[in-house]
């Protein structure tokens, strides 16, 4: 079935060649992804001016910090498979930071949950850092060798500190658990199995560096466009080059929040790429954008679109998505500008178009028989509560139609009459357990600490 943002193409053709216009641009190359599919995708401008060599979706850009979402899924992914935990402190797993200073407490304090969310109170870069010239320090090794040099500049969980440091020792953590380095974790764990083949750090393999974009700076005194200086050289941090095509495989993934474990293309369990995007704390005090782990999320005109940017000599880039929808934008720039607007531009008319689009109509999932028996009603009648239990969009559900926002789904256990609350809502994770009387007829369910009796139909 086609999809509906195929209708509105010109539109987001309009967009973006207009945006590079108005912004003075050398080139974009900008796509849109809704579901599965890279559904529409263009290329604006040059990638090399004096060449005159056309932007397209193959062309490959510096996606610099959108790197940190490929190192917080492999993080995910080792937590997933039990190689560490989320609160762990990162000194478990490079003893070398116990040099660090920490004056609000142990060093302890800097763990990967907060490194994940820039919400360690760690420095931003290493020290010496001059980003004009490309003075960086891209080596966590040299940099932990010098780790008594750097540590906690505010109390952890205080604000949001941006701290590229700190993905780079995720990086290092990433390696160490592993066994392997970095590059080569990503490339077998995370970009093989989704065919990101065009994705990769430097040095790029000689096809692939034909077909990278020149970075030029920003406008000046005059239209002349200069290259930008060399960057440093950076891994986990921010040092992937991409292009539209594979970045639309990196989103596709996200919207696959409803898919179970781990399994092939399938790097993460939904419920894991659920975690991800969800918001951990408030970025400002207009309550419009959010830290999560590993993306952040910008409320704009009432919808959340989950992201992330990034920056480095000479190009400038985001992706954004929508995971309710399942819609999401790319925009790749070789030159100075506001990319997540224009990536959330084009997700905006790609998500209006799905939106007002007719809706699929799908026949029902049916019911599963161990199932049937536990449907109906059940109250406490003292306090006059009465829920229905229902198989509802493919999932076992109580619905108390006086409380709609209250809805927890049921997911099995071994045991037939034995569930567990799914994440979501005050009861998750709680044991919800089906009580039946001699003959086996359902009698009263405890709901997490709540006895309800079943209501049967009188005779």
């Amino acid at each position: 079935m086609a999809s509906p943002v195929h209708e509105v193409a010109s539109k987001l053709d309009t967009t973006a060649a207009a945006f590079v216009k108005e912004h003075r641009l050398p080139g974009a190359s900008v796509g849109v992804v809704h579901g599965d599919e890279l559904v529409w995708s263009a290329g604006v401008g040059f990638a090399d001016v004096p060449a005159r060599r056309s932007q397209d979706p193959a062309v490959l850009h510096r996606i610099a910090s959108i790197t940190k979402t490929f190192t917080g899924t492999a993080i995910m992914q080792l937590r997933d498979d039990a190689k560490l935990h989320l609160d762990d402190p990162v000194v478990a797993y490079l003893p070398e930071l116990r040099r660090s200073s920490s004056p609000f407490g142990a060093i302890e304090t800097v763990t990967i949950r907060r490194l994940l969310s820039h919400e360690s109170g760690l420095r931003g870069d290493p020290p010496g850092t001059e980003w004009l010239s490309a003075t960086y320090e891209g080596d966590p090794a040299a940099n932990l060798a010098r780790a008594d040099g750097f540590g906690t500049l505010i109390p952890p969980n205080r604000q949001q500190k941006y701290s590229n440091l700190g993905f780079q020792l995720l990086g290092e953590t990433v390696s160490r658990v592993a066994g392997t380095s970095y590059g080569s974790y990503l490339r077998a764990n995370v970009l093989d199995p989704l065919g990101m083949t065009a994705t990769g750090f430097e040095p790029l393999r000689e096809d692939l560096d034909a077909r990278c974009a020149v970075g030029y700076h920003r406008r000046s005194f005059s239209d002349e466009l200069g290259p930008a200086i060399v960057p440093p050289a950076v891994q986990a941090e921010g040092g992937l080059w991409s292009c539209v095509e594979d970045l639309g495989r990196w989103i596709s993934l996200q919207f696959r929040e409803d898919a179970g474990a781990r399994d092939g293309a399938q790097i993460l369990a939904g419920a894991t790429l659920k975690e991800m995007h969800a918001a951990r704390y408030l970025g400002d005090d207009a309550w419009t954008e959010a830290w999560c782990i590993a993306w952040y999320a910008q409320r704009k005109d009432d919808v959340i679109w989950v992201q992330h940017s990034g920056g480095l000599h000479g190009f400038i880039t985001n992706i954004c998505f929508d995971p309710k929808e399942k819609v999401g934008a790319i925009a790749l720039l070789n030159g100075d500008g506001p990319a997540s607007d224009l990536a959330m531009a084009l997700g905006a008319v790609a998500r209006t178009a799905v939106r007002e689009a007719a809706p699929a109509i799908e026949p029902p999932t049916p019911t599963p028989e161990p199932y049937r028996d536990l449907l109906g009603l059940y109250a406490d009648l003292d306090d006059g509560l009465i829920v229905r239990l229902e198989w509802r969009d493919a999932k076992l559900t109580v619905v108390d139609p006086e409380e709609p926002t209250w809805r927890p789904v049921l997911n099995p256990t071994d045991d037939r009459d034995v569930f567990v609350v799914e994440d979501g809502v005050r009861e998750s994770g709680e044991r919800v357990t089906f009580e039946r009387e001699v003959d086996g007829r359902v009698r009263a369910v405890d709901l997490a600490g709540t006895r309800l009796s079943r209501l049967s139909p009188v005779s």
